[in-house]
């Protein structure tokens, strides 16, 4: 039996949840933001009528406010988008178990053993009815039989849509579309491309695939397998996840950071977020590495390997500032730090005692830790807070743990 993958995706999840709470601006141009004043104001997601004036994903807020002096701006409620996803599969678990979330607003479904319920295409063109009438937000799913090519119907025809692509239809349908709509086929991918003279997923599906293992090494073979309808990636189980190969927190800051006093702050309140995600997990890790972005947008990535494993928020700070200093020499200021643990083993297991080091020292600096943690958890994150972090509010005063939660997923799983 052929198999059945639909990929069912939200349009314009945020501004579309936002506009069904507000009826008052539904038939206005309506932009979900980050804060200008945070820096941090950038467009994530727009509605249909905003969609017109050319308004993208990812720009900033002045310059969407120019194409459209009238857009309404509304910040982001990420329980309340993070609540209707869960919704959303709510109703897709009805008819299979085989649910791949990619993000908040999109997941891939294999419904070929759902055959009882009817084809892929009726199972498809239900969800889409029964999203819109019991959520009242709309969705677009592709239907095919990969998930690549599911994905790309996903996205043929917005909004409110089910599309197929087929082993009879896909050469005449997707083989026209530009290189870019290929998924993991980003800006830089689609220019080379294009001085390749490859402009198409047809191209690609028809160029040599050493050639394409020659311009962009094993990822080469990838693209032409998804551009030939090749890709036979499973869909995961509900509820699996991917073994998690690192933990962070980056932030852009509200003013450009001008020296290292600066940067420690905004370390400490990134370790300390980083560490208790961590021991929440059972983990120590034995990797960190900081990323860094000057106010031109060029950006830096440093890492070192430590002498013990740890999951101490003081220590993984103290790592991420001495290579931080080892790094910067401050010919120009920072916009953004980032600080991320890697290299794990679980807390449970054995671990190298140190002949120089206090273990009972450390033993108590974990139990410390911990109680810190659950006092966070149950009064808020600024319950207790470390004294060296009072001295500039602006640069202390936001909570990675908590709002930090959203991230993109990779396809591929480790």
């Amino acid at each position: 039996m052929e198999r059945a993958v639909l990929h069912v995706d939200c349009n314009k999840f945020y501004a579309s949840v936002e506009c069904l709470y507000r009826p008052e601006i539904r038939h206005l141009p309506v932009a979900v933001c980050g804060d200008a004043e945070q820096r941090r104001g950038i467009v994530l997601t727009k509605n249909e009528i905003a969609a017109k004036y050319h308004i993208k994903t990812g720009e900033a807020v002045w310059q969407a406010r120019r194409k459209c002096p009238g857009l309404v701006c509304i910040p982001p409620d990420f329980p309340l988008y993070m609540r209707f996803s869960a919704m959303v599969r709510e109703i897709l678990s009805d008819y299979t178990d085989l649910i791949e979330p990619f993000g908040l607003d999109e997941s891939w479904l294999d419904v070929s053993g759902s055959g009882n319920i009817g084809s892929g295409v009726f199972i498809a063109e239900e969800i889409r009815r029964r999203v819109k009438f019991e959520l009242g937000i709309t969705v677009s799913v592709g239907v095919s039989f990969n998930k690549i090519f599911a994905k790309l119907g996903s996205d043929y025809r917005k909004p409110d849509a089910v599309t197929v692509f087929d082993r009879e239809n896909f050469r005449r349908l997707v083989w026209p579309l530009p290189a870019c709509e290929l998924l993991y086929v980003g800006p830089a991918t689609s220019k080379k491309l294009r001085s390749c003279g490859i402009d198409t997923i047809g191209d690609i599906a028809a160029a040599p695939p050493d050639y394409l293992h020659l311009l962009f090494g094993k990822m080469g073979y990838v693209l032409f397998r998804f551009a030939n309808g090749l890709d036979n990636e499973p869909v995961a189980p509900a509820g699996s996840a991917p073994v998690i190969k690192s933990i962070g927190n980056s932030s852009t800051a509200p003013r450009n950071l001008e020296n290292d006093g600066d940067v420690k702050i905004m370390m400490m309140v990134l370790a300390e977020s980083v560490g208790r995600r961590m021991r929440e997990q059972g983990f120590r890790c034995s990797t960190v590495s900081i990323s860094f972005r000057d106010n031109l947008l060029n950006g830096t990535v440093r890492q070192r390997k430590l002498e013990r494993f740890t999951s101490d928020s003081d220590e993984i700070a103290r790592a991420g500032i001495e290579l931080f200093r080892g790094s910067w020499d401050w010919h120009l200021p920072l916009r953004s730090v980032g600080i991320s643990c890697s290299g794990f083993e679980h807390e449970s297991g054995p671990f190298q005692l140190d002949l120089f080091d206090d273990g009972e020292r450390r033993l108590r600096r974990e139990r410390l830790e911990k109680t810190v943690d659950s006092l966070k958890a149950r009064f808020g994150n600024a319950c207790i807070q470390r004294a060296a972090l009072l001295g500039d509010k602006k640069l202390s005063g936001f909570n990675p743990y908590n709002d930090h939660v959203i991230h993109p997923v990779a396809y591929f799983k480790p």
